[in-house]
């Protein structure tokens, strides 16, 4: 039986804080996740909450972690990514990086006629225009074919569209499973790739 690997994944792309831990120290399968509603408090409570499922003595012992890299909130999102990214390069060790499309794209598939061509998610910003990112899932498994990027509200995207929806309760769960299945095969997920997706600027116009 192969050992259990202390891992952890953070989701903070949307108003709700997400956490998934795989513990090889409990006995229900090792898997722990909570989901907070911090909204702009998160930079004074995303340590605690971590700490809440997985005790900082133990960040230590860590040998993999992942993180949704957006699109999303500015601050959220940049916290847990910078986070990700401190804790792999002190402590060594993968971190793999997933747009928070591309984790929710398996779910969203389910509203389109069974099909393996690619679909468009979109998600409107109000005078901003549209952010949209193109996959296809076959199996379960997603193809991001087209990181998100912002468009132009009256961009045509063609027949395969379905909006954005959040449920991070499911997506950092999804995240998780990733992670472990990407350290099973001995992908490397080196950490200087991952980098945060700010299809807006905070500042100035777009």
């Amino acid at each position: 039986m192969s050992r259990t690997p202390l891992l952890l994944a953070l989701h903070s792309t949307s108003q709700d804080f997400g956490v998934a831990v795989l513990d090889p120290l409990r006995c229900d399968h090792g898997v722990l996740k909570m989901v907070f509603p911090d909204g702009r408090g998160l930079s004074n409570s995303l340590i605690s909450r971590i700490d809440a499922l997985l005790d900082k003595e133990r960040w230590m012992g860590l040998e993999g972690l992942a993180v949704a890299t957006g699109p999303g909130g500015f601050t959220g999102t940049r916290l847990s990514v910078v986070l990700a990214r401190s804790l792999a390069q002190q402590l060594g060790c993968p971190l793999l990086g997933v747009s928070s499309y591309a984790l929710m794209a398996a779910r969203l598939a389910c509203q389109l006629p069974p099909a393996s061509e690619p679909f468009w998610i979109r998600r409107d910003l109000p005078r901003r225009g549209q952010v949209v990112g193109c996959y296809r899932v076959q199996a379960d498994q997603v193809e991001e074919l087209e990181r998100p990027q912002l468009q132009a509200s009256d961009c045509s995207l063609g027949p395969r569209v379905v909006m954005a929806e959040d449920d991070v309760d499911k997506d950092v769960a999804r995240l998780l499973q990733l992670l472990r299945d990407a350290l099973a095969r001995g992908e490397h997920c080196p950490w200087q790739s991952v980098l945060p997706i700010y299809p807006t600027s905070p500042v100035g116009p777009v």
